[in-house]
């Protein structure tokens, strides 16, 4: 995952929040910046333990309030895998698709331009303009095959 903004230039995060509309807060400056700088796919509820460290004047309801907002304007996609609560990553400029282990839970991204262009072909085979699209492929990891394996022995 990229990182969204240099951690170190505050303004450049402001500055795209303003020109994606969105009226910037401290609060909101502090959730974004925690969730931009994230490794990985990330839940409200995991969010908010990270940003109550920077802030823990900052409550969940603020984190679910500005993960719309940051949702509704672009900047951020919502997520719902093989389980039963949201997970929200930023959207980047490069498309990607999921993998996604049904044993524990880990999420791996990955491109791959031959899905893209049979994507494409299928879509101009039957006149169909594509606005977009997702791909999540559900199995299981390497660690969890193994793991499977060491119990069995």
């Amino acid at each position: 995952m990229v990182a969204f903004h240099d951690p170190s230039d505050e303004n450049a995060l402001t500055k795209r929040f303003r020109d994606a509309g969105i009226q910037v807060t401290p609060q909101r400056l502090t959730i974004a910046d925690t969730l931009f700088q994230c490794e990985k796919h990330i839940s409200a509820e995991e969010l908010y333990l990270q940003v109550r460290e920077k802030n823990p004047r900052i409550g969940l309801a603020t984190i679910y309030r500005t993960l719309h907002i940051l949702k509704e304007k672009g900047l951020v996609e919502e997520h719902r895998f093989n389980d039963e609560f949201s997970r929200y990553e930023v959207k980047d400029s490069t498309h990607h698709d999921h993998l996604i282990c049904i044993e524990c839970g880990k999420v791996v991204e990955f491109g791959q331009p031959v899905i893209e262009h049979l994507q494409d072909l299928a879509a101009e085979e039957k006149d169909f303009t594509i606005v977009s699209h997702k791909l999540e492929i559900y199995g299981i990891c390497k660690d969890c095959r193994d793991r499977k394996a060491m119990k069995k022995r």
